[in-house]
Parts: C-alpha cells; structure tokens; sequence
C-alpha cells in the first residue's frame, strides 16, 4: 500500500522540462543510510550531473570513513547531488529521496544502525529548506507512511568526501551480497516509480 501512495502523490507532478536552454546546476546534500545506495540510485536520474559520497553534520574536520563508522564524529553519510535545474528540480530530487529510503526510522536504514545513517536534509537556501518542509508535511498529510517522517532538516555547513573506493560504489561492486541484497531493490523500486525520468543508457558499442 505504501508504495502504491508513494507512486500515486509523486505521479501527479512530474513534468517535463526544456533540454534546450543552458545548463542551471544547483547542489543539494542528502542522507538516507548508507551512501552507497543513495548515490546509486540519483546516478540513473536524467539532469543529474554528479553524486558523490561523504560526510557531513557532524564535529570532526575531515573525517574517514572508519570514523563515521563509530558514530562518535557526529556525521551522516550522505551524497552531494549536482543536477540541472532544467531537466530536473528539487521536488523531484527530494521526491526520489523519499521513494528509495525509509524516512520514518530514526538513526536506522534496514540493518544499518546509528546516527550516520540518519535521514537528514542539509540545505544551503532558503528555497532549499522551504521545499524539504512543504513535502515532509505533505507526506505526513497524506499517510503515506504508518509513521511520522523523522527526516531533520538542517543548514548546510560542510562537505567532505569519502575515500575515493566509496565512490560509484555499486557500479563497481555490483556482484558483491550488499549490493545484490540491498541496493538492487532501491534502484528497481526508483526504475519503476520514476521510469520516465531516467538517464539514457549510453550505447556503447
């Protein structure tokens, strides 16, 4: 039933958008769990020009990996989204943000457990924060979930990037359990909902 709401309120507004004019990129970070589904998924939306993974929101000046691991530097995991404002724009971007993960679980995706896999906004505007407010009520207003969204919503400080190993993780790893297991279903649940707004396979041959 969720999925089929999700489907139905996101349906609604997707339009489409002038592939003719120069482009307009903004940025937008995003936590929702570990990184590495997240970034896999915003790589096959069409206006996307970038996803990269790392941390932010938390204490500790550049952080690696293993110490967003224990929890105790206080950041997220999350991924920095370059898109174009003319294919693609924020209510898409945070639409697919909240198809693919689960926004209602505190500090917990699946069996990922702690405050780095918190579902978090980092916005870096007014219009940025105004858009994450209007469809987190709009979520909750509908039910679309049998719990409150507990997404924060907070102004962007700093980015750091993980380890470059981090980066396109699932197109590089695909055949390991954790991508199989894990992020092959988030990326077909966001192929279905948001068929239409797919980046073009390139043809390689």
């Amino acid at each position: 039933m969720k999925n089929i709401l999700l489907i139905c309120l996101f349906a609604l507004s997707i339009s489409g958008f002038s592939q003719n004019k120069k482009p307009d990129y903004e940025t937008i970070t995003l936590g929702g769990g570990c990184y590495w589904c997240v970034e896999a998924v915003y790589e096959n939306l069409d206006g996307v020009k970038s996803v990269v993974s790392g941390f932010s929101g938390g204490k500790t000046v550049n952080p690696s990996y293993e110490e967003v691991c224990t929890g105790e530097t206080g950041h997220a995991e999350v991924v920095q989204i370059t898109y174009d404002k003319n294919v693609t724009d924020l209510n898409e971007i945070f639409k697919v943000f909240f198809t693919v993960h689960d926004p209602t679980t505190l500090n917990r995706q699946g069996a990922d457990v702690g405050t780095q896999y918190r579902s978090v906004i980092f916005y870096k505007n007014a219009e940025q924060k105004k858009a994450a407010e209007s469809i987190i009520a709009e979520l909750n207003k509908a039910k679309v979930y049998s719990n409150p969204v507990v997404t924060k919503i907070e102004p962007f400080k700093v980015f750091y990037k993980a380890e470059d190993y981090h980066q396109n993780y699932y197109a590089n790893n695909k055949n390991q359990p954790y991508c199989r297991m894990v992020i092959q279903p988030k990326i077909e649940k966001f192929e279905k909902v948001f068929k239409d707004k797919l980046k073009k396979k390139q043809n390689n041959s």
